[in-house]
């Protein structure tokens, strides 16, 4: 059954008649219109940008602080158009309180359709303070998080796109430093990307323009800053003492004297060692500061902020030497003469001694 077409002549129509077919016309053209609007506002924000971005939405919010959220994210760029555009398509109220794995490349209605689904399995995982990328790897991949040999591929291969990286070391162990420890939330599934760049994403809001000020301040590039920061951080063990091994750490760069620090060899051996051979400091590397004067070419860990600010805030100390106390209790004992230095460093290989 066909439709007939229907002509009608205006002349023949009474005044009101004609108001009715005005009126109708012009609904007919508003929703027309309104289609056509709504469906251009859905569109995805970057259809090529695949990265996975997690969105916590907590009870109780209302479309506009999703939009916002959305929008903050980096996932949407007019939170007044989803408001729009979710009430115009009957979504208004129905988004529920979780977290999700959102994406720019996600239209409206995906982004909607995900939304109102309720809270998606996570994953909680904590990167302490201190490991290095490869740790990083060890730990995801003995939970079954990631396939190991994919995210190491992606730590030395890979391309992230974060300002701070221009200026790190070139090599495989680019993201040496840059993976900021903390405690992360993924939904369940997330690929080892995500893993990668929710940490750098971290890194990137923790460092902040105050640090990268002070930095310039003093002389310092952002990665000379982290390498320092992570020295101190594979040195250290009580909060306190982090700006005095800064001091001494600057104190002996500024003498030209070698760092001679033991975090450095242990991180060319991949071990820690509580005392280092002869042999040890021997082995040739450009991370060995006992061999080589001034940094190492890259951080050797991931420094936690504290670490960050003890290299950006040292102490004001004449001390050039440390060791780590006899007390065997994690402090350390400065000095700034060797006599003093030795003497220290006797009195805890002997602890270490009586106590093996």
């Amino acid at each position: 059954m066909g439709f007939k077409k229907i002509k009608i002549d205006v002349n023949n129509l009474s005044k009101g008649q004609r108001m009715i077919l005005i009126t109708i016309v012009c609904l007919i053209l508003i929703g027309s219109f309104t289609a056509v609007v709504i469906q251009g506002m859905g569109k995805a924000l970057d259809p090529n940008d695949n990265q996975s971005i997690n969105v916590t939405i907590e009870e109780g919010w209302g479309t506009g602080q999703i939009a916002e959220l959305l929008r903050e994210k980096g996932i949407i760029d007019n939170p007044k158009a989803f408001r729009m555009w979710s009430r115009l398509k009957g979504y208004d109220s129905d988004y529920k309180a979780g977290t999700y794995s959102l994406s720019p490349s996600m239209s409206f209605k995906e982004l909607a359709d995900i939304l109102v689904g309720g809270k998606v399995s996570t994953i909680t995982f904590t990167i302490p303070e201190g490991y290095t990328i490869y740790q990083v790897a060890d730990t995801l991949s003995e939970r079954g998080l990631i396939d190991r040999e994919r995210f190491v591929d992606l730590l030395e291969n890979g391309t992230f796109d974060y300002d701070f990286l221009d200026g790190a070391q070139k090599n495989k162990n680019h993201l040496e430093g840059y993976l900021f420890p903390n405690t992360y939330t993924l939904p369940e599934g997330a690929k080892e990307e995500d893993f990668i760049n929710v940490m750098l994403n971290q890194f990137e809001l923790e460092v902040t323009d105050e640090h990268y000020e002070k930095a310039r301040e003093m002389g310092l590039s952002m990665n000379e800053v982290i390498i320092v920061a992570s020295i101190i951080e594979r040195e250290v063990n009580i909060d306190d003492e982090r700006p005095l091994v800064a001091s001494v750490i600057y104190n002996r760069l500024e003498k030209g004297m070698a760092l001679q620090m033991c975090s450095t060899v242990q991180y060319v051996l991949g071990k820690q060692k509580a005392v280092l051979s002869n042999a040890d400091t021997q082995i040739e590397s450009p991370y060995n500061t006992y061999l080589n004067p001034g940094l190492p070419p890259g951080p050797i860990c991931s420094p936690g902020l504290a670490s960050i600010e003890a290299a950006l805030n040292p102490a004001d100390t004449d001390y050039l030497y440390f060791v780590l106390s006899e007390k065997l209790d994690g402090s350390a004992n400065f000095s700034d003469n060797y006599e003093k230095f030795q003497k220290d460093a006797n009195a805890y290989y002997a602890a270490v001694e009586a106590a093996s």
